[in-house]
């Protein structure tokens, strides 16, 4: 377990994950943290990378630093998104092993499962089919992270665990208009137009395919519960174990918004995968359950978009 005087490297702690995570470590006592701005350390450089570890020499690492975007990001910035996202995880995993850091903790995404996997998504259905094309480079970078972890644990007995959440949202999440995930693009969109006087907000997609949502928090109260509770080889799903469809997710969104004007869906947009639910089973038996429903998360999402982005409020 890490101890309150452990010198914790949070990769990516600007972003939505790994902000979340530093809230949690700081709640829960650990004031150790070891930070970097990507401006200051760039992890896909190799060297600098190195020179980092060897100087700090950081205890525990949570991985959560990442190239990450919404369906049009991914399928656009393809080379980019495949190559930013191996050279970090294969740059931070080799320096935390060669600099003996004590338990690593590697965070991917629920769209490294198959397209067409059975639903929900167990671990076991990894590499069993092919990925859905629009984020396949960024999966195929995910998954090299987990075979990477599991094969220094396999042939040096590095504790070096993987964690898969769904899609997630929260507190100093990314609002760009074209970049987004679907959940902060929706909250832009219907608040844009309710300050706006906008009737009608067209949505991206058929509206049909579903998807499940874990409040980011959340996320890092089960990425420090598996930093101290779980050291097997295998990853382990993080996630709410129901989902809603995009429908169904704009309707309340726009409830909790204020926009009362009509949703249209824009068909000619692609949908991605038609389900992405995750098996949390294993996370279950482990002992760990999120807290946060989805209507209570939205909320507290919008106040803080409201936040960050509040010259939006007088458009």
């Amino acid at each position: 377990m890490m101890k309150r005087t452990d010198k914790i490297f949070v990769a990516g702690h600007n972003g939505l994950v790994g902000s979340a995570i530093v809230r949690a470590l700081k709640a829960a006592g650990y004031q150790n943290l070891v930070l970097r701005r990507s401006k200051e350390l760039d992890l896909r450089n190799q060297a600098a990378t190195q020179e980092f570890f060897k100087s700090e020499k950081p205890d525990f690492v949570f991985l959560a630093a990442a190239k990450v975007g919404g369906i049009v990001a991914n399928n656009t910035y393809r080379a980019d998104f495949i190559y930013d996202n191996l050279m970090i995880v294969t740059n931070v995993v080799k320096a935390a092993f060669d600099h003996q850091v004590k338990k690593l903790l590697f965070l991917g995404s629920s769209c490294i499962y198959p397209k067409l996997a059975p639903q929900p998504l167990k671990e076991e259905s990894l590499l069993t089919g092919p990925l859905e094309y629009t984020n396949e480079p960024y999966a195929i970078a995910k998954i090299a992270g987990i075979k990477l972890c599991e094969s220094y644990y396999d042939q040096y007995g590095a504790n070096f665990i993987s964690a898969m959440p769904t899609n997630l949202y929260g507190l100093n999440d990314n609002y760009h208009p074209e970049n987004s995930h679907v959940l902060p693009a929706l909250i832009r969109k219907f608040h844009e137009a309710k300050i706006s006087g906008q009737n009608q907000v067209v949505i991206w997609g058929s509206g049909t395919p579903r998807r499940e949502f874990l409040f980011a928090d959340d996320l890092a109260e089960g990425c420090l519960f598996l930093m101290n509770q779980y050291d097997g080889r295998e990853f382990v799903n993080i996630g709410v174990g129901e989902d809603i469809s995009i429908k169904e997710l704009a309707e309340l969104t726009a409830k909790i918004i204020g926009f009362d004007g009509e949703l249209a869906f824009d068909s000619s947009r692609p949908d991605g995968t038609p389900r992405k639910l995750m098996d949390v089973t294993r996370m279950h038996e482990l002992g760990w359950r999120h807290k946060t429903s989805l209507n209570d998360g939205i909320k507290i999402a919008y106040q803080d978009f409201l936040k960050k982005e509040g010259s939006l409020q007088h458009v």
